[in-house]
């Protein structure tokens, strides 16, 4: 899988989720990789974007096709849970934030 999503032509909706996990690992990788293939599996679904330091700063950029595709993920019942031990073990602190795109620039080398 590409690092950069492939996402369509604006408008469409991205999930900016920074966060600072704490030392506890307790199945914290086993259940991001099931939240992102998840995830993936819903509609209107456009991708992801995914980055952690050492030092437990971490964020990660989902792309949606609507509000409502954002939501219905919000309310998933297996993600809801996922999200309270996340509030209860794994993160000192995080924001999550919902922004329209409405704008893009794409580059890719390989076009050369």
């Amino acid at each position: 899988m590409d690092f950069l999503s492939k996402t369509p032509e604006p408008p469409y909706y991205a999930v900016i989720f920074s966060s600072v996990k704490s030392e506890n690992d307790e199945a914290y990788g086993e259940t991001a990789e099931r939240m992102a293939s998840l995830a993936a599996s819903q509609p209107g679904f456009l991708g992801v974007e995914s980055v952690r330091e050492a030092d437990g700063t971490g964020i990660t950029v989902s792309y949606w096709e609507s509000m409502d595709a954002i939501n219905h993920w919000r309310h998933h019942t297996e993600h809801q849970a996922a999200k309270e031990k996340g509030k209860s073990v794994w993160y000192e602190s995080y924001a999550v934030r919902v922004a329209k795109v409405e704008k893009q620039r794409l580059f890719s080398g390989e076009n050369k």
